[in-house]
């Protein structure tokens, strides 16, 4: 009884052997029939990059990224935010390609709405992510379109570039630190934060609000809220700023810095960033007195 359990023992550990060895022999071959061999420059390409992977390049990663900037024929509309162009053109010309120069961006908030500006009527005291309470109520202080200051963004950002603000409720941005992945624009489920033009000296003027209700029920809930008069509308000679569903807003590819429109704004929605204080206006001469 024993011998025929070894017999069967040692046809079965032969039997699996041979299979094996088939199996590894066919895999040997399929994998040499679909080898893939990449091309060195990727990696070349791979070491250049910031490593960051943030996705602010509309790609996966910086792997995925190098992969596309070897397959392209030209590196117009690929950049890396957090690299910028010095990294684009260190990679240019290790393909012999030419880089494109790209205006920097940034991340602008688009919301004002501070607890002095739109004072909080409710207090919420759910889960602390903006995602959540986004799905639940309007916002402590009644604008269902304003920042719900819970901090998603600042969570997201993998630089540092931004914090919250104790005073006002809401993100505060540091130029100096923004690389533009756009990571704080992705999670934002209010899309307040949008990319903008960094601009010459960091000077940027925007619409610092996406409240769509009419003016009435907007300027109610926040102070600072657009409501759609159109008076900046009129007083842009350069055709930038559009008005839509009772909301301004100021194209930057347009926009020449020419600060007229904020001072006619009777909200104050619009934002403009980095310039020297306003001189104040001249002060009326007397008229002469009658003789």
């Amino acid at each position: 009884m024993s011998e025929i359990f070894n017999q069967i023992t040692v046809v079965s550990v032969v039997s699996l052997g041979a299979i094996g060895s088939l199996a590894a022999v066919i895999l040997y071959f399929v994998a040499q029939r679909f080898k893939v061999i990449e091309d060195p420059r990727i990696d070349q390409v791979a070491d250049k990059l910031p490593g960051a992977n943030c996705g602010g390049c509309g790609l996966a990663g910086c792997r995925a990224l190098a992969e596309a900037i070897v397959k392209a024929e030209s590196l117009e509309g690929i950049s890396c935010p957090p690299g910028g162009d010095d990294i684009m053109k260190e990679i240019a010309a290790l393909l012999g390609l030419e880089a494109t120069a790209q205006d920097p961006m940034i991340a602008v908030l688009r919301c004002n709405g501070s607890r002095e500006h739109a004072p909080p009527k409710v207090a919420y005291e759910g889960v602390m992510t903006c995602a959540f309470a986004h799905s639940l109520f309007a916002g402590e202080g009644g604008c269902p379109f304003g920042c719900l200051g819970c901090g998603d963004c600042v969570e997201a950002c993998q630089f540092d570039a931004m914090y919250m603000d104790r005073d006002t409720g809401l993100p505060v941005i540091l130029d100096d630190k923004c690389v533009a992945c756009g990571a704080c624009v992705k999670v934002c489920p209010r899309t307040i934060i949008e990319m903008r033009k960094k601009g010459k000296k960091d000077r940027r003027i925007y619409v610092s609000c996406i409240n769509r209700e009419k003016g009435g029920v907007a300027k109610k809930n926040c102070a600072v809220a657009c409501i759609g008069c159109g008076k900046c509308v009129k007083e842009c000679k350069f055709d930038a700023i559009t008005l839509q569903n009772n909301l301004a807003y100021i194209d930057f590819n347009k926009c020449t810095l020419c600060r007229k429109c904020p001072p006619v704004c009777p909200t104050n929605a619009i934002a403009e960033l980095n310039f020297p204080p306003r001189k104040p206006k001249a002060e009326q001469k007397e008229a002469p007195a009658e003789a």
